[in-house]
């Protein structure tokens, strides 16, 4: 359409040829500004895809414009072409070398392909200028990433301490009423035990853990670690709770998928009696789909020993599959949502009410605040039916469960953090005695170890 409104103009008998030259570039930068500020707010609207579906066709005209190629760098980089973008990028700095943003963005390309070495240099490079504070946090936050990606070269080992203190509205999670009627009994009303009752008090709570990782070659490792809990209350103490578990396992990474098995061990402890003991495995595959978001499925299986109370002893099997993605921007928003479904299932006979089938969903997310502070939040809800007549409530139980979490992390130094937090959690539950709500508020301190 430009190029008809040219040769009209030329052939206008009143117009001069330098007439007929200006009136062309005009409608030719016209044209080129349109398609920048277009482009330029489809990336700020979070478009990428649309950003780059627009610019890509005029590469052959624009290829060498900087404002151009660096629109175009970052619009095929958001959208999973980081190749392109590295292309695009290149002929911004030979034309700028100082362009700043081109060259921390160039990084984060190099990054996404793999050139770790280049990636660090150009990073460098940007945090040597003295960027803003929430810049220089990015660059801290990739730099630390090309550490982890080269300490896959070798043996790694990572650890934490961590300390807590809180309020728990429930820390039995217990019903709110003493007095319930019992079916079984004609509909008698029985009081429950003191310690049935849902119970208030505030804890501390103390743990610690490592992990080791230890490359065979580029393709193959070989991963373990343990953890240990304690939560102590301040008056409740018969529902102190502690635990310890352990894992083994291998990692096989082709390209974009990893693939992992491990080998895991619980233990969970009550008032300081061994209460609960797991011992399974889970298969995990996790995929990169562009450099911003991920997939993963896993299968998990259980074997849950209830020494004491062997009729509680289960099987335990979960599928699931979650996503993941970085929204990017200058608060560096991270998003997920995961579902999964699975069986507990009884290893005695005669006990059906006892085991259960169940499935959930989980979704949230964390954002930058500032450099030092970040929010995050999350929301699970879970589905329980189990088999059989509850002997006692003479009904098949149906559990509904929500939990709700929302906090900030404050670092104020390196491999430090102070999380402040609230979790509620809502059981709907046909039987009483499973039917209750807990909210419990805390304040966690951590110290890692790289």
């Amino acid at each position: 359409m430009r190029i008809f409104d040219c040769r009209l103009a030329a052939h206008a008998k009143q117009m001069g040829i330098g007439a007929v030259l200006l009136f062309c570039l005009g409608n030719a930068l016209a044209t080129q500004d349109a398609l920048t500020v277009q482009a330029d707010k489809l990336m700020k609207s979070g478009k990428a895809k649309e950003a780059y579906a627009l610019l890509i066709p005029h590469q052959s005209e624009r290829a060498g414009d900087p404002d151009y190629d660096y629109l175009l760098g970052i619009a095929a980089l958001d959208s999973g072409r980081a190749n392109e973008a590295v292309f695009a990028l290149e002929r911004v700095l030979a034309v700028n070398p100082n362009h700043l943003q081109a060259r921390a963005e160039i990084a984060k390309a190099y990054f996404a392909t793999g050139e770790v070495a280049a990636s660090k240099q150009e990073f460098e490079t940007v945090k040597s200028q003295n960027p803003p504070k929430e810049v220089n946090a990015t660059i801290e936050k990739f730099l630390n990433a090309i550490e982890r990606a080269r300490a896959g070269e070798k043996t790694t080992l990572t650890a934490y301490v961590e300390a807590a203190i809180g309020d728990d509205s429930n820390v039995n999670s217990a019903a709110a009423s003493g007095q319930i009627a019992i079916p079984a009994f004609g509909g008698s009303i029985f009081t429950l035990n003191a310690t049935g009752v849902k119970l208030h008090d505030t804890f501390t709570s103390v743990a610690a853990g490592f992990s080791v990782r230890h490359p065979i070659n580029p393709e193959w490792a070989v991963f373990g670690g343990a953890n240990f809990n304690q939560h102590l209350n301040a008056s409740k103490d018969m529902f102190d709770t502690g635990g310890m578990d352990g894992n083994l396992g291998a990692s096989l990474t082709k390209g974009d998928d990893n693939y992992s098995l491990a080998l895991q061990l619980q233990s969970f402890d009550v008032d300081n009696n061994l209460y609960r003991e797991a011992a399974g495995a889970t298969a995990q595959w996790l995929r990169n789909l562009d450099s911003n978001s991920q997939v993963s499925s896993y299968f998990q299986y259980s074997n849950l020993h209830y020494p004491g109370q062997d009729v509680r002893d289960a099987d335990r099997y979960v599928l699931g599959a979650a996503y993941a993605r970085a929204l990017g921007g200058e608060h560096a928003p991270i998003v997920f949502i995961g579902a999964y479904l699975g069986q507990e299932r009884e290893q005695k006979q005669n006990v059906p009410y006892l085991g259960h089938e169940l499935y959930g969903i989980r979704a949230g997310g964390e954002m930058k605040a500032t450099a030092e502070w970040a929010l995050f939040g999350s929301l699970s809800v879970e589905e329980r039916s189990y088999g059989g007549q509850d002997p006692l409530f003479l009904v098949g139980r149906r559990d509904s469960q929500a939990d709700l979490r929302i906090g900030a992390s404050y670092s104020p130094a390196k491999n430090w953090s102070i999380t402040p937090q609230l979790s509620y959690t809502r059981n709907d539950s046909n039987v009483i005695v499973n039917d209750y709500d807990r909210t419990v508020i805390s304040v966690t301190a951590r110290r890692n170890f790289n």
